[in-house]
């Protein structure tokens, strides 16, 4: 089965919601550049139903090259996770 494309996704809600494809693009991506902004800002995003976006502070670390099975320095960083809600989860399994 085929992954379902943006383009799919937008007519889809569309036809759902009643609205024209141009009104639903323009709310996916206001709520897209709304996930954006609040996690840089606050470190999380709640989509209520779906789950959480956070920014996390990764510590450095030893890790190993798997090509030589030397040990290198991973330096630390900021990363982005998704935990997605028990909701979800139970909906879906």
């Amino acid at each position: 089965m085929a992954k379902m494309t943006k383009a799919q996704a937008i007519s889809t809600l569309a036809e759902t919601l009643g609205k024209s494809k141009k009104e639903v693009t323009e709310m996916v991506d206001a709520l897209v550049a709304l996930a954006y902004s609040e996690t840089k800002k606050s470190g999380e995003f709640t989509l209520p139903g779906l789950g959480k976006l956070l920014k996390k502070a990764r510590a450095a670390r030893m890790g190993r090259n798997p090509a030589t099975g030397e040990q290198i320095s991973i330096p630390a960083k900021t990363v982005v996770k998704f935990r997605l809600a028990k909701a979800a989860k139970e909906a879906i399994l």
